[in-house]
């Protein structure tokens, strides 16, 4: 989706924001296209997209573990860990959450089995150094906020009526944010959440 695109939804969105009393950030909710989260599996063609997203969108519904799970499962690999990106993959021969956590400077990549919590392969690791400027600085600033990506994937489910499928950081105009994809129906949902403290100067 566009920036220009999200931006207009998102300023649509921001009455939604109001039913998050509790919430730690500000949620804004964008419907239309499919989020980038679930392009990869086709070239382009809206047909294709379609029919890809309905694929994964079904294995999705039909998987036993929830996005919370997964990200519970792989931060319990190290004590103090917390997720900086989580995503449900149905395209191979059984779907799996790709998770990756981060922990003593070090960005771990865990695979969850979406039917089981197993871990799929073991783990890998690489150190935060071998990460552009960018990468660094938002994983940086990841550790210096209060919230978290499992905070934010309760509060976008809540404000989507519906169960998150993917979920990470991005950062637009200085801002770090968590963007979350939730299924509504039968609709995606990208909710974008600013938490405090996260602007930069």
């Amino acid at each position: 989706m566009s920036t220009a695109r999200r931006h207009t939804w998102q300023l649509l969105a921001m009455a939604l924001s109001g039913l998050l009393v509790a919430a730690p950030a500000q949620a804004l909710i964008s419907t239309g296209s499919t989020p980038t989260a679930l392009h990869g599996e086709t070239d382009g063609d809206g047909q294709a997209d379609r029919q890809a997203v309905s694929r994964e969108i079904e294995r999705f519904r039909s998987s036993s573990i929830s996005i919370s799970q997964a990200m519970a499962i792989a931060e319990a690999r190290h004590a103090g860990a917390t997720t900086a990106d989580v995503s449900f993959d149905g395209g191979s021969g059984v779907p799996v959450y790709r998770v990756k956590t981060l922990h003593n400077d070090r960005v771990w990549r865990h695979t969850i089995n979406a039917a089981t919590g197993e871990l799929v392969g073991g783990e890998a690791a690489f150190p935060l150094a071998e990460l552009d400027v960018e990468d660094r600085s938002n994983l940086a600033a990841l550790g210096a906020i209060r919230h978290r990506l499992a905070d934010a994937v309760r509060v976008a489910e809540h404000a989507a009526s519906g169960k998150a499928i993917s979920g990470g950081l991005v950062r637009e105009g200085g801002r770090l944010n968590f963007a979350i994809v939730v299924i509504s129906g039968d609709d995606l949902k990208e909710v974008i959440l600013e938490p405090p403290g996260a602007r930069t100067k």
